[in-house]
């Protein structure tokens, strides 16, 4: 079956697009000025050449904290432009701060403007072409899905979600018809013997097949897939899709073949990584608690007006390997708050003090757990530790649970990152996906990734 193929971008792709530009329309905009300006605070030259390095440097590290990567806000114009502007702000104050590596500051104060309008005008002209274009359905992926109709619901939503142009068009039930057929209404249903025609029409780049049990396709599936993949077409498996475009494990759809899934980072047992990663909690340990003996006089009267009772808190955790330890936490809620027994934080939670809104939003509640890091319980970096009564109760229900206790729990980590406090059996659910994701990627670029996103965290507001 010949076919014409549509352009797309990969998720990857567009990643990397946007880095790439960004800094190529930069470097193009201090072309204009130092050729049509009396422009000299940083021009393109050998000679400034790591002046320019630095200047990449933050404009990547601030863009990926003031989020203006993310696929799903990059394709709105409006939180593109405010993240753009919070970007190009902190970058130019950081560039005209920092000393040695950044040129000093010019003679005529007006250059520094034209710099930083021009660094926001250049990124914001990329990313207009970029909505306009690339993020246009003509540059979508479009995606014909084969799989159960019980299974779809779950299939499609997180899809849709994590990337905007990953577009399901519809679907082909892959289980032999019953009588009482189930019906799904959210998505388009094509026959199965319109499978090829489907791919023509639809213009079709790629198939998900997402089937529990491959046993369940029918034979007149499977011998149109076969065909297809013998004519080069991309015929996926949902559950690598599903970790590539959500950075999750789907454990929901794992079963009895587990350990195809879980070929864990060799990180976790890489004596090097480890002394490294140690070596780092030990060192920002003491710089947190530095920090938090600076802030503690201010907390102690936070504390006392809206906050009435003892300042620190100490609760039993699950740790590695399942061994259990005492937390140490600022107290956020009042005295005396799960009297009737071990409950879910919620949002809203009434339990939660006036002060303890404050401590909890801005994450400055965790500091005292940098003790319980340079005790070895924790890491910076890892699943958070949870309860043992939550514990006992998620482990019966979902699977894998435990799974999450072979790496040192953290202070922050992917799920902290990726998704808000978890309040439900559900949401327990997806941190562990992130969880397991970590533990199967980990590594010191995945790490510095966690510490940026977690800046970002912080810098928004968004703990609970």
């Amino acid at each position: 079956m010949s076919r014409k193929k549509d352009i797309h971008f990969e998720i990857s792709e567009r990643k990397i697009l946007l880095r790439i530009l960004d800094i190529c329309m930069v470097l193009l905009g201090l072309c204009i000025l130092q050729n049509f300006l009396d422009f000299d605070y940083l021009t393109i030259s050998q000679e400034n050449i790591t002046y320019i390095v630095v200047l990449v440097i933050y404009i990547t590290i601030f863009g990926t904290i003031f989020e203006i990567y993310n696929l799903q806000k990059s394709s709105k114009l409006d939180t593109t432009f405010k993240n753009i502007v919070l970007t190009a702000s902190t970058t130019v104050l950081f560039y005209m701060l920092t000393p040695v590596l950044a040129p000093f500051l010019p003679v005529q104060r007006l250059e520094i403007l034209y710099f930083y309008l021009t660094i926001i005008f250049m990124i914001f002209l990329w990313r207009w072409a970029y909505i306009v274009f690339i993020s246009s359905p003509r540059f979508y992926k479009k995606v014909l899905l084969v799989g159960e109709i019980s299974n779809i619901e779950n299939i499609i939503r997180p899809l849709n979600q994590s990337d905007p142009n990953y577009k399901i068009v519809g679907f082909i039930n892959s289980e032999t018809e019953v009588e009482s057929p189930i019906k799904f209404k959210g998505l388009k249903e094509f026959a199965s013997e319109e499978l090829m025609e489907v791919i023509r029409k639809e213009k079709i780049s790629e198939i998900l097949v997402a089937s529990y049990n491959s046993e369940t396709i029918t034979p007149e599936i499977y011998h149109d897939l076969i065909a297809l993949l013998d004519q080069g077409f991309t015929i996926r498996e949902y559950t690598q899709v599903f970790e590539e475009i959500t950075y999750r494990v789907p454990i929901q759809f794992v079963g009895k073949d587990f350990y195809k899934y879980f070929p864990f980072s060799r990180s976790n047992q890489n004596t090097l990584y480890l002394f490294f990663h140690r070596t780092f909690d030990i060192v920002f340990s003491i710089l947190g608690l530095v920090f938090g003996a600076c802030i503690l006089p201010i907390i102690y009267i936070g504390n006392l007006l809206g906050n009435r009772g003892p300042l620190f808190y100490f609760q039993e955790r699950v740790g590695r390997n399942g061994k259990l330890f005492q937390i140490v936490k600022l107290r956020s809620m009042i005295v005396n708050a799960e009297v009737g027994g071990a409950k879910w934080a919620q949002k809203n939670d009434v339990r939660i003090t006036t002060f303890g809104k404050f401590l909890r939003r801005s994450r400055i509640d965790e500091i005292p757990q940098f003790l319980n890091v340079l005790m070895g319980d924790m890491s910076i970096i890892g699943p958070r530790p949870e309860r043992p009564f939550f514990v006992n109760e998620l482990s019966r229900i979902i699977p894998f649970y435990e799974t999450r206790h072979i790496v040192k729990p953290g202070l922050t980590g992917w799920a902290q990152v990726n998704t808000r406090y978890g309040s439900s059996v559900d949401d327990s659910l997806t941190k562990l996906q992130y969880d397991l994701y970590y533990i199967k990627h980990r590594s010191v670029f995945l790490d510095i990734n966690i510490v940026v996103k977690t800046l970002s965290t912080i810098l928004y507001y968004r703990g609970q």
